[in-house]
């Protein structure tokens, strides 16, 4: 279990320090480098190799073993959101984001939108049982894809204010794909896919941003989204002017 951990966290950390001279156009101020993409391809590549496997049970088993066959928390359904609480906090804990408050909101709606988007035409498409057998819609995992998105955003968000801050959301979105196997709802090829989703999708709205120059009339807008926790989970939307 641990060396999946590190290989987890060593492919998110990789994929946000590479650099390449081949690009391709995002829009008028960015361009995106071929390689960021290369680890979110690996991830989803390795999901797909999984799929299916007896290495996939084995791992399930190994993995459930080490934590404990009774193990149960609601800790991933809060970690998911960790990351959106980072990009708008980042900035009162002295760290300098890329964007303002409603341009950090239009690209968190945006790129949750449409990781969700993928991985929820994913999971009708494939319909893999969960290992719990609750349902049909294990492949990939929403949680991880959630998690992994906003941890690629909080990254570009802050990478050239703090390295260090910008690449600890995926410690947390680590943490929630381990708890997912842990709980017996994922198995490690539903976390590895959901991971690369998240991170492929986080990586190309960063560098897109959506709506660059989008204003709400003449007067400045404040944006926060914030998670909802309790009976039911999701994302609040405030908006201020």
């Amino acid at each position: 279990m641990k060396c999946i951990l590190v290989l987890i966290c060593a492919f998110t950390m990789l994929s946000g320090v590479a650099q390449s001279n081949d690009s391709i156009s995002m829009g008028k101020h960015s361009k995106l480098s071929y390689k960021p993409l290369i680890v979110p391809a690996l991830l989803i590549g390795g999901g797909f190799a999984l799929l299916n496997t007896n290495a996939n049970d084995r791992l399930q088993t190994d993995i459930r073993s080490a934590f404990g066959k009774d193990f149960h928390t609601k800790a991933d359904d809060y970690l998911q959101y960790e990351a959106v609480l980072q990009i708008y906090g980042g900035r009162y804990l002295g760290f300098q984001p890329k964007n303002d408050l409603l341009h950090q909101t239009i690209n968190i709606v945006v790129a949750n939108t449409i990781m969700c988007g993928a991985v929820q035409m994913m999971k009708h498409s494939f319909k893999e049982e969960r290992p719990d057998l609750s349902d049909s819609f294990s492949f990939p995992s929403g949680h991880t894809g959630t998690a992994f998105t906003n941890a690629t955003l909080l990254f570009y968000e802050y990478k050239d204010s703090n390295i260090w801050y910008a690449s600890s959301g995926f410690l947390f979105a680590t943490a929630t794909g381990a708890f997912r196997i842990a709980n017996n709802k994922h198995r490690t090829s539903d976390v590895l896919e959901g991971a690369g989703i998240g991170m492929a999708v986080g990586t190309i709205v960063s560098y897109w941003c959506p709506f660059q120059s989008f204003t709400f009339g003449k007067n400045k807008t404040h944006a926060f989204l914030y998670p909802q926790m309790g009976t039911n989970y999701g994302i609040g939307l405030v908006l201020e002017r």
